[in-house]
């Protein structure tokens, strides 16, 4: 914008870092500090601006966005973010705040809202993207045994919408997701037999785990081509 070299912009931006003016992020990164911040040196930004910033294209997702939904009481202080390119390290550390990143491709970011913070528009994945991506991958919202209760919590809050469950599993095209959710469900008796058989009619063969980070132990529940391997959630196992 200034028409100056890059050294002369890296030395401009370091001094006005410097005064407090600006925060560096990383390197070659920086953010404006507000003229009300008393501690310039100290201020950090929104984790979730961040990560709008950082890792674009892509939104908040996991454990964050059940937490933004009021889908669990537990508080993560990670940032779990989805991105739709290549993000190294997955694992990162920017202001203080740690950030896990998951790469998708980028035709999957569907199922988003934006929402305000201050004055920057961050995308999360809306309640129902929330819970396919938690069963999805079961890590991201802090293993199978929480994914089940973010599901259970989202079909007693005001977002469910079984339709928009199914929409959302079918675009995303897994079928081990409909095991997952028809197991959980049928399983607390969170919705009737129809959705549970429109769940049944999209699994595919071969048997996946309900937590595929642990190994591969506990007992086959057929009905869903499911290994259960979380003994929670085996000790009140169907009869498959």
């Amino acid at each position: 914008m200034l028409g100056i070299d890059t050294g002369r912009a890296r030395r401009l931006l370091a001094g006005l870092a410097d005064g407090g003016w600006l925060a560096r992020v990383r390197r070659g990164w920086y953010i404006v500090v507000p003229i009300e911040a008393s501690e310039p040196r100290e201020w950090r930004e929104d984790p979730w601006v961040l990560a709008a910033t950082l890792f674009a294209p892509g939104y908040v997702g996991g454990w964050s966005a059940a937490e933004h939904w009021g889908f669990t009481d537990q508080i993560f202080r990670t940032i779990y973010v989805v991105a739709g390119r290549t993000i190294r390290p997955r694992s990162q550390t920017v202001q203080g705040t740690h950030f896990i990143i998951r790469t998708v491709p980028e035709r999957t970011l569907f199922g988003t809202r934006r929402v305000w913070r201050g004055q920057v528009p961050v995308n999360v994945s809306d309640p129902h993207r929330t819970v396919i991506d938690v069963l999805d991958v079961p890590a991201s919202g802090g293993g199978a045994l929480h994914a089940s209760e973010v599901l259970e919590a989202y079909f007693g809050s005001e977002h469910v919408d079984p339709a928009g469950l199914l929409e959302y599993g079918d675009r995303l095209g897994r079928g081990t997701v409909f095991k997952r959710l028809g197991y959980l469900v049928e399983r607390k008796g969170m919705a009737d037999a129809d959705f549970v058989e429109a769940c049944r009619s999209r699994i595919t063969a071969g048997i996946s785990r309900i937590e595929p980070d642990r190994p591969a132990g506990g007992r086959i529940v057929s009905r869903w081509n499911l290994r259960v391997n979380v003994v929670q959630l085996a000790s009140e196992d169907l009869v498959a």
